[in-house]
């Protein structure tokens, strides 16, 4: 490999391709905006939930965002706050891509609530304290001020003030992040949820998403190994292994859950895991969640060991689709069970001949995840251009 010894990295100093990105990626955001519009203008009628399901594809995608937020801030506190001294060099672009798929999250969950300004005043004035999504939502406001902190430490070089705001985002962003498990694992009347399972496998696959977009953005600062210094190409290796690990550990996490699931039939946890072993929500787990979020990834790096940092961009992009479709089966399977029976003649709405309920999202719905993905691409590309976030 060799050592690019320039503070700049190679995105910021190509202006012509970095451009066409920051062009493309602002483009594809305007979906969010056609989305925002759309609820504005007719409320959220123009969402494919219902009273059955009334948690949709903008609810796994806050997880999705937030989930990242949290394995982010995980991964880059080996460094500056566990003193791992390799992992140094990630910090500062693993805060800033924290903040910015948090404040994303944020955005995407704004628009799935009804009055979400009257949310953030009633939260303060009148707090909750035996609600889980209450605490979910104050101690990821917590972390959302710890990390901006320790970034404006990590710009500054002021090692112990990252330290002290790193350690505190460390603790309430597993706080935060196990909390947001316990909002489904604490629901009883959800069986496919309910139990300590979730609030261990959200801090779990934290750590994957995170790993995983560490490796995706050293690409997009250097483009290619040749351009890395030896340092990151060190620590990205690192992170790789610990990355095909952590995957191993999942896919018998999961291996776990559906046998838990099937053996016995318990009621309605069985139908909810039969909707991803061969119902409506199949293609998405075999394909996607399976496939592209575990089996993929886990065996390229097996078979390359961890030394090929090319390989391990397609692990890591493999996994992060495969990710966001984990979240996506999480939180609609855990709904296509109805809670209750209807009563004689009457009819649940949405349902299938086989008693289950479906959901398939919307238009508008799709758009305004597809547009904050694109937003969130567009804000840490921008900062990638305009902000020195390497580790001098």
């Amino acid at each position: 490999m060799t050592t690019n010894v320039s503070t700049m990295n190679v995105f910021a100093k190509n202006d012509k391709i970095s451009n066409i990105w920051l062009i493309l990626t602002l483009l594809i955001s305007l979906l969010g905006v056609y989305g925002l519009f759309s609820v504005l203008i007719n409320g959220h009628d123009v969402y494919g939930v219902t009273r059955t399901v009334p948690w949709g594809i903008l609810i796994s995608t806050y997880v999705f965002f937030v989930v990242s937020s949290t394995g982010l801030c995980l991964v880059s506190s080996m460094g500056h706050v566990f003193g791992i001294e390799n992992f140094e060099v990630i910090g500062k672009r693993s805060i800033i891509l924290a903040i910015f798929t948090l404040l994303c999250g944020f955005g995407v969950i704004a628009l799935e609530l009804g009055h979400p300004f009257r949310m953030m005043i009633y939260n303060v004035i009148s707090p909750n304290f035996e609600s889980a999504i209450w605490w979910m939502g104050t101690l990821y406001g917590v972390y959302l001020v710890f990390i901006i902190v320790e970034f404006y430490f990590l710009m500054k070089h002021n090692h112990k003030g990252a330290f002290y705001a790193g350690l505190g985002g460390f603790l309430a962003g597993i706080s935060a992040h196990s909390n947001l498990g316990a909002v489904f694992g604490l629901l009883e009347a959800r069986p496919f949820w309910h139990g300590p399972y979730l609030p261990i496998y959200f801090i779990l696959s934290a750590l994957i998403s995170g790993s995983a977009l560490i490796i995706i953005i050293f690409f997009v600062a250097y483009r290619s190994p040749s351009n890395m210094p030896e340092k990151v190409v060190k620590v990205l290796k690192s992170i790789t292994k610990i990355f095909g690990f952590l995957v191993g550990v999942l896919i018998f996490f999961d291996i776990w859950k559906v046998i838990t699931s099937i053996y016995g039939a318990p009621p309605e946890k069985f139908e909810a895991v039969q909707t991803l072993l061969s119902g409506q929500l199949g293609v998405n787990f075999w394909l996607f969640e399976v496939a592209l979020g575990m089996l993929i990834p886990f065996f390229i790096i097996i078979f390359t060991k961890g030394r090929n940092i090319k390989a391990s961009l397609v692990a890591a992009i493999s996994a992060v689709i495969g990710i966001f479709y984990m979240r996506y089966d999480l939180v609609i399977a855990g709904q296509l069970v109805p809670m209750r029976e209807p009563a004689p003649g009457a009819h649940v709405q949405g349902a299938l001949p086989n008693g289950l309920v479906s959901y398939t999202p919307s238009f508008t719905e799709v758009s305004i995840v597809i547009g904050a993905i694109a937003f969130c691409a567009f804000l840490y590309l921008m900062a990638e251009k305009y902000l020195n976030l390497n580790e001098e």
